[in-house]
């Protein structure tokens, strides 16, 4: 069959955003929470965290210099799709950024999005507010089509990798023999139970584990949100350290945020604060690897996942058991509905 679709004829950098001064902190966060079951309070503690670093995340930032990388990446191989961001949270968002493609005359557009596993929250509902904000542009609002998840790409393992040993290396560590901890966020169990976030984050650990040579290795959780009734995936890092140097006293520990693109509010406060004071007060050396950011190996495979789109026929690189993931999502992937909470009567 004749596929009758314009060309693809720009790219996206779909992303979460944040406030970038404190009176951006509570506005934002009421956007993130809006219909979510998360107690006032804990939205209230998590304003604080933002407001101990000025009020600003660093995730803006690290987007505005990622764009820079893909731009340079791509005028380096000849990719001339123009490149446009846009935020599911915060300035620009999508609906913005989609009047702008509009106004330059764009029909079709190929998106990455800056989660690399599948759930509700990191994909499906970027989806689904991508497809609102076309639908607020009206009829001529380009398509955006994803980019399938690079969890298993070749060269995120080789990244992610990198850090690890890098990390390893800044406290004089042996990787082989020091325990290496990936963090992911959590998220609800009945949403874990219906996507494959933990599958492909326990995929993606054994393969840097592997490439790097860590051989005690664990997959832990970390920036929970629900209320306390409400099971979310476990065990915390932060519980994670402590039982473990219970077990056997901790001489040193690398914490990888392998859940996260860049450093994201938790990574600083949840990684970088909470779980560095607990490896203080137990007398552990720790080093966080750093997240994929920029790293050049990391951009070089946007731009490969971006060329497969392109041309069809490219290969796929993927590592591990999995394969490389779908290029479209099935109608009902990552579905989440949690159960209503009773009306007071």
């Amino acid at each position: 069959m004749t596929d009758t679709r314009p060309p693809y004829d720009s790219f996206m950098l779909v992303s979460f955003g944040g406030p970038e001064g404190p009176d951006d902190v509570m506005p934002f966060l009421e956007n993130v929470l809006r219909g979510k079951p998360v107690p006032r309070q804990r939205m209230l503690e998590v304003a604080e965290h933002y407001q101990q670093f000025g009020g600003v995340s660093p995730i803006n930032e690290q987007n505005r210099q990622l764009l820079v990388a893909i731009k340079d990446e791509f005028k380096a191989n000849d990719i001339e799709l123009p490149v446009y961001w846009g935020n599911r949270n915060w300035d620009p968002y999508f609906a913005d950024t989609l009047r702008q493609m509009q106004a330059d005359g764009r029909k079709r557009t190929l998106a990455f999005f800056t989660s690399m596993f599948s759930s509700n929250s990191g994909c499906r509902q970027y989806r689904e507010n991508l497809a609102e904000a076309c639908a607020e542009v009206g009829g001529n609002a380009p398509s955006v089509e994803k980019v399938r998840m690079g969890f298993n790409h070749p060269l995120f393992v080789e990244t992610i990798s990198d850090s690890v040993k890098a990390a390893a290396e800044s406290i004089g560590a042996d990787v082989k023999k020091t325990p290496v901890m990936f963090t992911a966020h959590s998220i609800p169990m009945l949403m874990a139970e219906n996507s494959d976030y933990v599958k492909q984050l326990m995929e993606t650990c054994r393969l840097v584990a592997e490439m790097c040579g860590a051989e005690n290795w664990s997959l832990v959780y970390q920036s929970r949100s629900g209320p306390p009734q409400q099971p979310w995936l476990e065990p915390d890092v932060c519980d994670s350290i402590e039982s473990m140097d219970k077990a056997s006293k901790l001489d040193s520990l690398i914490i990888v945020p392998i859940g996260f693109i860049s450093d994201h509010m938790e990574v600083l406060f949840d990684l970088d604060h909470e779980a560095s004071d607990v490896c203080k007060a137990r007398n552990i050396k720790m080093a966080r690897a750093a997240t994929a950011g920029t790293a050049p190996k990391f951009v070089t495979m946007i731009r490969q996942l971006v060329e497969e789109r392109l041309n069809p026929s490219a290969e796929k690189p993927a590592l591990g058991n999995l394969g490389p993931w779908h290029d479209v999502c099935p109608v009902d992937c990552c579905l989440y509905n949690p159960p209503q909470r009773p009306r007071p009567t």
